[in-house]
């Protein structure tokens, strides 16, 4: 398992994930339906919202499998899938300058993606990664109204 603690500033209430060399945009990606769940896709990249909209902790683990289904303490938990055509994986927050973004060595694939929101109180999010077969975004746990 690799795991990584990192600080980004959520500008604009977000941050992200995605292949090194992938090109697509999330700027039509943040529909209502997505700011709703706090999750935004374009092919080679994962949105994540954020509660803040400044700094944050962000817990990154690549795992050999599927951990265990543990939903407390989260606010909410979203799955979805990212391809890796190259790696690594870029973790940053929206405004960051890329080349100095932090990166995490990701063999290619198919990789399922698990986002869990603390979103009251101590805001922090954990992020988890696998290699998995394709699967539709999904709110596992959704957040309290």
């Amino acid at each position: 398992m690799q795991h990584r603690d990192l600080e980004l500033f959520a500008d604009y209430h977000q941050f992200y994930l995605q292949d090194e060399l992938a090109s697509g945009d999330l700027s039509d990606a943040w529909t209502d339906e997505a700011v709703e769940r706090l999750l935004a896709l374009a092919p080679g990249i994962v949105g994540v919202g954020t509660a803040s909209n400044g700094n944050i902790p962000v817990a990154v683990e690549v795992l050999e499998g599927a951990p265990a289904e543990s939903w407390e303490p989260y606010d909410q938990v979203n799955e979805c899938s990212l391809a890796i055509a190259h790696g690594p994986l870029v973790v940053a927050g929206w405004t960051e300058y890329f080349p100095e973004a932090a990166r995490i060595p990701l063999a290619p694939g198919i990789y399922r993606v698990r986002i869990s929101y603390c979103l009251f109180g101590e805001e922090r999010y954990l992020v988890q990664l696998w290699q998995a077969p394709r699967v539709e975004p999904l709110v596992v746990k959704a957040r309290a109204a």
